[in-house]
């Protein structure tokens, strides 16, 4: 909400609608609550209303970048000399002067105004969303365009994106500690009060914008957004001060940038040492250009442009990068702690198979959302009676075949014991299952779980629309929702026909099981222990979660006579959850995403390790974790594993709580799997990944995940499932909900922290080779005994032009080396100035310098006469023919050498002037295109009569040529002879743990077996 400047309508006066009636603010905001706004209304109430924002804040104007621009320390030296050059009456060098400005300002403004808009852009697509009615359908539009009067869908985990006012609750709490400063969830009703001058704390049917659910759902209408809302009014408070906060890479930039500046400055001072002090107008100038070439006044600018290039990218990739900080931290992730449904698995979840006791399997017909199958009944009297079920592509339809002697449930045929299954999972349920009335298909709204068991019921003509329609007139007054904590729910319904109070309770079976005393044995109910019960249920659970089920237990009763007098909205759960009568279990099917298993081999490829973090039972987890190579297969007949033992297998959550960190750290290995597990169970994982120094991505989407994600080095949310405070807590939100993007992120992650090591190999190795070459050009005198430029500064300037920002802009675009993921995560302790970084600049920048004065000494002395003339620094004569040719000489050799140098930087290590590479010459188009740009321009500069003489002071060459081109084959052969040294006798750029080693051999032997057609499940 915190966002923008954009024009809003004036605050409007709020009525106090706490004291109205929900029919009566129906009418004030003229509103239907059965079908809400239409979509015209609606925009018409948002222009009149304005955008649901907090004024303040926002992305940069156009003016403020513009400014920024020409507020930078490269700008302020320019416009110092242009001073200088006014004052000496030298019109030429301050045009010039004047028209560098103009370019560099331009190519700033433009990339950091694209950079802005893209970031804008992107932010605007993670903002929160919330979930209203509009033209009589429930849809999800921006938090930003909610207008009063629309009718709001809340539920647990939700940021409540305006001031409204409820009229349907259900077990609804909100924390409004923003606000109230008052630290307990604050319960919701819905009657009005008489008091207007009631606290804000104290009116509990309204709820307020930027407020969180903590528990249940309800219905409100909006009555008042933007700065009409209440935390509108203290907006100042809660501005996003850390948006414009550096990076750690920003900041490392940042103080390179100043140690720059010192040799800058120590530079400036040589210059005019070498002059005895005796500062004229060119000593100066040249001084000057000297200190322009030292800073590489384009490195922000680039690293500011990689950066939003690669968040658009991963924008494509349907990855959102809500802080830039995870774009340096991805490239380092050793662990990735991930769920299961919806993630690893497609989140298509359909019941396939239940189970009641003394009445045997029901197995389940049909895919998908549309409530069509048959559902049998097979008698099972033994365990091993029941057939098998694999789940290999060629055997997935014995999911839906009939089994022998199998009876057809239907209207005639259905027990008393199924009816009330059918019944359970239809009204112990918040999700819908509908037609879409264009098309035909059916979709589901709301958890994949439930709308498994919503057409389950359906498929028994006993779906919630039916039963709660006149010819059953079932109805829920109250409802437990799911919690994360205790894992299960229940709701209370009561059938007007009958009379019936019935509570129905799902959820995890060792969560269910402690609820109940009884258990249902076909028409006779039979009282039972809790751990005989749990006992007596565990080999059919073991049968289940085996083939990759997802197991949930129902239990049900019927309610006492004092029960029935009480509002049980405001009772305990754990009052009301107890002397259960077990009912039976179902199993539900998520199969695996067919891009999972390539994409955690691609993980142990890269040398970082997949931990499933998951709620279901450990047999299901174990079996889903096999079909995604987090865990081996089981062994074969002969005893033989097709791949690397990866340690300790599988745990559950209370195992794994139950170990004292001591214990934990003493493991081999950390459990690959943790089953049944809890918020506090995913922090206990990420401190014992920190503790053997690891960087861990971990992806949440529930209000309890939170704390994991803010834990996490990248908290990654889950955009489809996910509560809006998980995406809040992250630092990535996933559009799609898969694993296979994470994947992508890291290999985005890593190409971009290899990109800004290449460009700034290339711009601050540019600047040490300018320095060099014109410190030592400080040693050449004329016959007055006076310095002999080697470069004149306005040459200085077209050159830094020439090889600074535009090869940058170039490598920061690189695509990523297919061998991007052969090397294990880069350690988090290797910043991006690393040893091996710096020798590279300063060899480079070195040998290219030492080769360009070279030239120059070679043109002058070792070819020519060593005639220097005199005065040839202000202008040509044909005295100065040879010096202005050996400056032409300079200007080439140094252009063209750092434009090879760019080239030279698209690997590190690897030979990059090899017939093999020199295929590639063309990969990167912006580089090439850089290259020939240059190399046609530098050529301008040295023939256009007047420019060459008159403004750059040097003149075009003709045999000196052939010197400058055997320069630049020499600092090619010198570059490769370097990195060939650095092959042979340093260590690998990244060093593989023991552990990374085995990840990396589990991904050679998976593709070893693949490629040869052996690749079992």
């Amino acid at each position: 909400m915190f966002k923008g400047k954009e024009k809003q309508a004036d605050v409007q006066p709020v009525k106090l609608y706490h004291i109205l009636e929900p029919d009566q603010v129906f009418i004030d905001l003229d509103v239907n609550p059965a079908t809400g706004l239409s979509t015209s209304e609606a925009e018409r109430r948002l222009a009149l209303h304005g955008t649901n924002e907090m004024r303040g804040g926002g992305r940069p104007s156009a003016f403020k970048i513009l400014l920024r621009q020409l507020a930078n320390l490269m700008t302020l030296i320019l416009i110092a000399a242009i001073v200088v050059a006014f004052v000496i009456k030298d019109w030429i060098e301050a045009g010039v002067l004047i028209g560098v400005i103009a370019f560099n300002t331009a190519v700033g403004f433009l990339q950091e105004f694209k950079a802005e808009k893209t970031m804008d852009s992107l932010r605007k697509m993670s903002s929160p969303t919330s979930r209203v009615l509009r033209n009589g359908h429930q849809v999800v539009v921006p938090t930003m365009d909610l207008v009063p009067g629309d009718i709001l869908f809340l539920e647990s985990g939700d940021v409540i994106g305006a001031d409204c006012r409820l009229f349907e609750v259900f077990n609804f709490d909100t924390d409004e500690a923003l606000l109230t400063g008052e630290t307990l969830p604050i319960s919701k009703e819905v009657a009005a009060f008489t008091d207007p001058e009631l606290p804000l704390g104290d009116r509990i049917n309204l709820s307020f914008a930027s407020t969180t659910v903590t528990k249940g759902r309800g219905k409100a209408v909006v009555y008042a957004t933007g700065m009409s809302s209440e935390v509108g009014k203290i907006a100042k408070k809660l501005m996003d001060t850390e948006k414009n906060r550096m990076t750690p890479l920003q900041r490392g930039l940042h103080k390179m940038s100043w140690v720059l500046l010192a040799i800058a400055s120590a530079s400036v001072l040589i210059v005019f040492g070498a002059n005895k002090f005796k500062v004229n107008s060119d000593v100066l100038l040249y001084a000057i250009g000297l200190a322009i070439a030292t800073i590489p006044e384009g490195l922000i600018a680039v690293v500011t442009l990689t950066m939003s290039v690669g968040v658009s990218s991963l924008a494509k990739k349907r990855a959102l990068v809500r802080q830039l900080v995870a774009l340096e931290n991805l490239g380092s992730v050793t662990n990735i702690c991930s769920d299961k449904t919806g993630t690893l698995t497609q989140s298509k979840m359909v019941l396939v198979r239940a189970w009641l006791p003394e009445e045997g399997v029901l197995r389940v017909a049909g895919l998908g959302f549309e409530p069509v199958g048959a559902v049998t009944m097979t008698r099972q009297a033994k365990l091993n009676e029941a057939p098998q079920v694999n789940f290999d592509e060629s055997e997935k339809s014995k999911l839906l075949d009939d089994a022998v002697e199998a009876v057809t449930v239907d209207s005639t045929t259905i027990s008393p014991n199924v009816r009330r299954l059918a019944e359970a999972a239809a009204l112990c349920n918040m999700s819908e299952i509908k037609s879409d009335e264009a098309t035909g298909e059916w979709f589901g709204i709301g958890d994949p779980t439930e709308i498994a068991l919503q057409v389950f019921a359906t498929k028994l003509s006993m779906g919630k629309p039916v039963l709660t329609s006149d010819a059953h007139q079932w109805s829920v007054t109250s409802e437990f929702p799911f919690d994360s904590g205790i894992k299960r729910m229940s709701v209370v319904a009561v059938n007007k026909l009958t009379g019936e109070k019935v509570l129905f309770l799902k959820g995890a079976t060792e969560r269910v099981v402690p609820c109940c005393t009884g258990r249902q044995d076909g028409e006779y109910t039979t009282a039972v222990e809790s751990d005989d019960l749990q006992a007596f249920l565990d080999p059919r659970i073991q049968e289940m979660a085996r083939d990759g089920l997802r197991v949930l237990s129902f239990a049900y009763r019927h309610l006492t006579e004092a029960e029935s007098l009480i509002d049980l909205n405001k009772v305990d759960r754990e009052g009301v959850e107890l002397n259960m009568t077990f009912l039976g279990l179902v199993g539900i099917y998520d199969p695996p995403r067919p891009e999972s298993l390539p994409s955690v081999m691609e993980c142990y490829r890269a040398g970082i390790q997949v931990t499933m973090l998951t709620g279901d039972h450990p047999a299901t987890a174990a079996a889903i974790a096999r079909q995604v190579g987090i865990l081996q297969p089981e062994e074969d007949g002969q005893g033989d594993s097709h791949y690397v033992t990866l340690g300790q297998p599988v745990m559950t959550a209370r195992e794994f709580d139950a170990l004292s960190d001591e214990e934990v750290d003493a493991l081999p290995e950390l459990p690959n799997v943790i089953a049944r597990c809890s918020p506090d169970t995913k922090v206990k994982m990420i401190q014992a990944m920190h503790r053997r120094n690891g960087i861990v991505a971990m992806t949440g989407d529930g209000v309890n995940d939170s704390p994991s994600l803010k834990f996490a080095d990248v908290g990654i949310a889950m955009g489809l499932s996910g509560s809006d405070v998980a995406k809040q807590a992250s630092e990535i939100i996933l559009t799609d909900d898969n694993f296979a993007t994470i994947v992508r992120a890291i290999r985005e992650g890593r190409r971009i922290f290899n990109n800004i090591q290449r460009f700034c190999c290339v711009l601050v190795g540019g600047n040490v080779a300018e320095l060099i070459c014109l410190l030592l050009g400080l040693a050449f005198r004329d016959k007055l005994n006076e310095t002999v430029f080697p470069l004149s500064p306005v040459a200085i300037l077209v050159n830094n032009l020439l090889t600074g920002t535009p090869p940058a802009m170039a490598l920061g675009l690189e695509k990523a080396w297919p061998t991007i993921m052969d090397e294990p995560p880069r350690p988090p302790t290797s910043g991006l100035f690393s040893w091996e970084v710096q020798a590279d600049i300063v060899f480079y920048g070195f040998t290219i310098g030492l080769l360009s004065i070279s030239n120059f000494w070679l043109v002058i002395s070792g070819f020519g006469d060593g005639d220097m003339a005199q005065h040839c620094n202000k202008g040509y004569s044909d005295e100065c023919n040879l010096v202005f040719r050996a400056r032409g000489a300079v200007f080439a050799t140094l252009t063209l050498g750092i434009l090879l140098h760019a080239y030279n930087c698209r690997r590190i290590r690897g030979p990059m002037w090899s017939w093999r590479m020199l295929k590639r010459f063309h990969e990167n188009k912006f580089l090439m295109g850089g290259f020939i740009s240059g190399t046609i321009l530098c050529l301008l500069c040295m023939y256009v009569p007047g420019l060459n003489t008159e403004v750059l002071k040097m003149k075009g060459i003709s045999w000196e040529w052939g010197i400058v081109l055997i320069t630049l084959l020499v600092f090619l052969i010198i570059s490769e002879l370097y990195k060939f040294g650095k092959r042979r006798f340093l260590k690998p750029l990244a060093v593989a743990t023991e552990e990374q080693v085995r990840l990396q051999r589990i991904w050679t032997e998976s593709t070893l077996i693949s490629s040869s057609g052996g690749l079992e499940k």
